[in-house]
């Protein structure tokens, strides 16, 4: 395995800076954030440190040289945009994109793209199974046709204004179970973060001895679920009013049992930190950032070395 971080907590600094930050603080790879141009208005998107849209080989090849000359790899490119969403031209335009990242990849030198399956949260979870089934096969076949594996993250996007469906469909193992059935590609996978387990209450380990084989790539973020609040006001309120963000080691994912789960059931991919952390110590500063992926390193790297 090797230790990575997501670019999404450095969106003010340049991918060379990135770059230098992943050297300077001990980690292997990045996977880097490709939004488009347009800044998004939710936390952490809107990002963009490689524009795909317009990536030529010759830029592309820049982009390997600053990897060589940081000694930093990319462990995936990431667009995580809702593709489902109700409204047409949003939708449309998000997958557009997406199909831009992976026409990036293959010029990187890169095989993995991640981002989300969306949702339209106006439908109930089987028309929007139906809307998955009539989106995503042609999505996968054009991966196939690059080479190129699509990770799909389980977050499922719960906002006020999003509960309790969200705005991403694949959140829960049976729903993970319902979508490689409709699309059986080995292309087609899973980027497994287990704090939107944890946040859900579900068991984030147990589910990776089925689905093993279909986790292309893996986000560290930790879970910190607050049973006092839950006790107060149960499990049917919004799941991150009785549950915060952490930087691994800070909350309750066990963090030994998971790297075990993914090691025996054959990953040998990126564990790359997202570093979502709510202490203002841990996200307010450039520099409280990089103290986060420190402690995120110093709990991780006896794991996985």
């Amino acid at each position: 395995m090797k230790l990575g971080f997501v670019s999404a907590i450095l969106g003010e600094l340049s991918l060379e800076e990135v770059f230098s930050i992943a050297s300077a603080e001990g980690y292997e790879c990045v996977e880097v954030m490709c939004w488009p141009n347009a800044r998004e208005d939710r936390p952490y998107g809107g990002v963009c440190h490689i524009d795909v849209a317009g990536l030529t080989q010759a830029r592309a090849d820049d982009v390997r040289a600053l990897c060589a000359k940081q000694g930093v790899g990319i462990s995936a490119l990431g667009y995580y945009a809702n593709s489902l969403a109700e409204d047409a031209n949003e939708a449309q335009t998000v997958r557009a994109h997406f199909r831009k990242v992976i026409d990036a990849a293959p010029l990187l030198g890169l095989e993995n793209v991640n981002g989300f399956i969306g949702a339209n949260r106006q439908l109930p979870l089987e028309e929007n199974m139906k809307l998955f089934a009539e989106v995503w096969p042609d999505v996968i076949r054009y991966a196939e046709d690059r080479g190129v594996k699509v990770g799909i993250e389980n977050c499922p996007m719960l906002f006020p204004h999003t509960w309790p469906f969200g705005v991403n469909l694949a959140r829960t193992p049976a729903i993970w179970r319902r979508m490689f059935e409709t699309i059986p590609s080995l292309n087609f996978g899973l980027n497994y973060d287990p704090s939107h387990l944890v946040m859900q209450l579900i068991d984030p380990v147990v589910p990776i001895a089925e689905f093993g084989p279909r986790i292309f790539h893996t986000h560290a973020k930790d879970m910190r679920v607050n049973r006092d609040q839950l006790n107060e006001i149960g499990s049917l309120e919004l799941p991150m009013d009785r549950s915060t963000a952490k930087v691994p080691g800070l909350g309750d994912v066990p963090w030994g049992q998971w790297i075990g789960a993914l090691t025996g059931a054959g990953y040998d991919g990126p564990v790359c930190v997202e570093v979502e952390d709510e202490a203002p110590a841990l996200h307010s500063t450039l520099e409280g950032r990089r103290k986060a992926l420190r402690i995120s390193r110093r709990v991780l790297r006896p794991l996985i070395a």
